[in-house]
Order: C-alpha cells, then structure tokens, then sequence
C-alpha cells in the first residue's frame, strides 16, 4: 500500500521552508559532479528532488523531512549527473595523465612535486596546468570516496583517513602504518591544500565558503582540491600497503 500524500498545501510549505536545503547540496556536491554539468543543471536537478520528497513523505514513517529530502535532492542531482556522461573519456583520460605524470615526478624528486614543477613536467604553463587540474577535480576518480583500485568494493582515501570502527587483531599493524603514511602525506601537502581537505572533509564547509576563509576564487580551492587528492592517490599507490 502506498503511503497518503500529503496535502497540497502541506507540501508547498515543505518546499518553501527547505529551499535553502536545494543551496546547500548544490553547493556541497558542486566538487563532485562533472565539469559539464553546470550549477543550473545540478540546482534544477535538485529541485525535482525536493518536490518529489515532499510528494512522497510519510511522517508516520517517523524520519524527519530535512533527512528525506536531502537524500532525495541528492539522488536527483545524482541521478541527472549519470544522464550527462559523468565518466566521459576524454577527461579519464587527462585525470590518468596526470597520474602517471606525478607518479613519475614522485619517483624521481623523492617527494610530491609543485604544481609549477608538474607544469613543467607537462609542457604546459601553469595556467594551463590549474585549468587541468579544475576540469579533472570534477571526476569521480579524483574523490576521498574513490576506490583506489576503482572496483566496487575497494579501499577507498577516506577509508584511510577515516577511523571506521575496532580493527581486528590481524589488521592492527597495517591500520596503524596506514595512519603513519597519511601523516606523511598530509605533511607534503602545502598550507592550503591540507586546509581545503579539513574544511571539506572535516568541517564540510562549501567550496564557496572555502574560498572565503582562504580568500581566494572557488576555481583556486577547485585546483587545490585536485591537487591535493592527487597527492594522496600517488602516495597510496607509492606505498606498500597499495595492492593492486
């Protein structure tokens, strides 16, 4: 049986009053989606996913509207992102390029390159170089919640950072490595990308509201977002502890 509707007048109050919900998704999944997916896209995606909430919220279900609908504006914007070609080729393509120009890099110096330093290494200037980096922070394969060997069920960066619950016995030493490697690598990074990381993740702030704390452009906080996980990737894949 199918839950009661709401009445028409209940659920345009529950739109009014959760508008700001629809910004505030947006704003928070704006590093996620594909560069080609605009903020109009993502915002009207997102209010299909408010409507459709409201429509078919049940409070006798006893979970708060705020919680339902969030989960259905972001299956929406989701949902819309898949219709786009979220994993389009020509950018996997450039996201591996860099990889593999940073693993090289690494290997070389001893330690994470500069980003003038990865311009460089590409024959590109470092305008150039940030652009790359903006278009490629909006590949799913540059999130802490990618797998690193981007199979379903693989150790993804925020498995990492994240403490998920009481190791067993047998992976006490490696869980403990594991938080040994990521100091190391959070040290390499600069000021501001360990900064865009823990307001992200942490704080999960905006990436507008990033850029205001910093005081630089979103765009910058977009490239120091890619940069920085792209860091993280390298040294994983560096480490012993990645297993392909």
């Amino acid at each position: 049986m199918f839950p009661p509707v709401p009445p028409l007048d209940d659920r345009s109050q529950l739109i009014r009053e959760h508008m700001p919900l629809v910004e505030l998704v947006v704003q928070r999944m704006t590093p996620q989606v594909p560069s080609f997916m605009t903020k109009e896209d993502m915002t009207s995606a997102a209010m299909v996913g408010l409507i459709d909430a409201a429509n078919k919220f049940d409070a006798t279900k006893g979970v708060k509207f705020k919680t339902f609908a969030e989960y259905r504006v972001r299956g929406a914007i989701l949902d819309e992102m898949r219709k786009l070609d979220w994993f389009s080729r020509s950018m996997r393509d450039k996201q591996n390029q860099l990889t593999q120009t940073m693993l090289r890099m690494e290997r070389l110096l001893g330690r994470s390159p500069e980003e003038e330093e990865m311009a460089v290494e590409m024959g590109m200037s470092l305008d150039d170089y940030r652009t790359l980096l903006a278009e490629v922070s909006h590949l799913g394969c540059v999130s802490l919640h990618e797998t690193l060997d981007h199979t379903e069920d693989g150790r993804s960066f925020l498995d990492s950072l994240e403490d998920v619950g009481g190791p067993t016995p047998s992976e006490l030493i490696e869980k403990q490595e594991m938080t040994r490697l990521m100091a190391e690598i959070l040290d390499e990074l600069s000021e501001k990308e360990r900064l865009v990381i823990a307001l992200y993740y942490y704080e999960e702030l905006t990436q507008k509201e990033i850029a205001e704390v910093l005081s630089v452009s979103e765009g910058r906080v977009s490239q120091l977002h890619s940069q920085a996980l792209l860091k993280l990737r390298v040294k994983l894949i560096n480490s012993d502890l990645y297993e392909p």
